[in-house]
């Protein structure tokens, strides 16, 4: 995204270590950038396709901003299952 044209968007698959019962609650944001200094910073990032095994972080930047570098933290919040769950059958 250094040249200020082309794909706008990247997107990143994210795998659980351990899968969720249900899709989780997933919170992302940017925890480093490198930007051109000569033009707008205009970023956007978010989580896509939010699964119990994982989901994907998608950044997205527009017009003439020029990226070297970006990283993403984030943070899923769901449920989980126990040892001491079980199901009567």
């Amino acid at each position: 995204m250094w040249t200020g044209s082309g794909p706008r968007e990247l997107r990143h698959a994210v795998a659980f270590s351990e899968a969720f019962r249900r899709a989780p609650v997933v919170q992302v944001g940017i925890s480093m950038w490198d930007m051109d200094q000569k033009t707008n910073i205009r970023a956007d990032i978010s989580s896509d396709k939010v699964r119990p095994e994982g989901f994907e972080i998608v950044f997205r930047t527009w017009s003439d901003t020029r990226i070297a570098r970006i990283r993403a933290d984030w943070l899923a919040i769901g449920e989980v299952s126990d040892d001491d769950d079980w199901e009567v059958v």
